[in-house]
């Protein structure tokens, strides 16, 4: 599967990370360092996929291809 984290930015300003295709509490690692970057974490709701079992390190791709 894969692994995508979304932005989501809405009218006024507020942004919404959601990951998908990452297993286990890494999606929490894979995410953090745009967490950082956009501020503030307000609110955070796991996902389904936060309780299953990681079965490999999640790699990442930046920019469009």
């Amino acid at each position: 599967m894969t692994r995508v984290i979304e932005i989501l930015v809405s009218p006024e300003g507020q942004t919404q990370l959601q990951t998908r295709g990452i297993a286990g509490p890494s999606c929490q690692e894979a995410s953090r360092f745009l967490e950082t970057a956009l501020g503030q974490v307000t609110a955070e709701q796991r996902t389904a996929e936060y309780h299953l079992p990681a079965t490999r390190a999640p790699r990442l791709q930046t920019g469009s291809s």
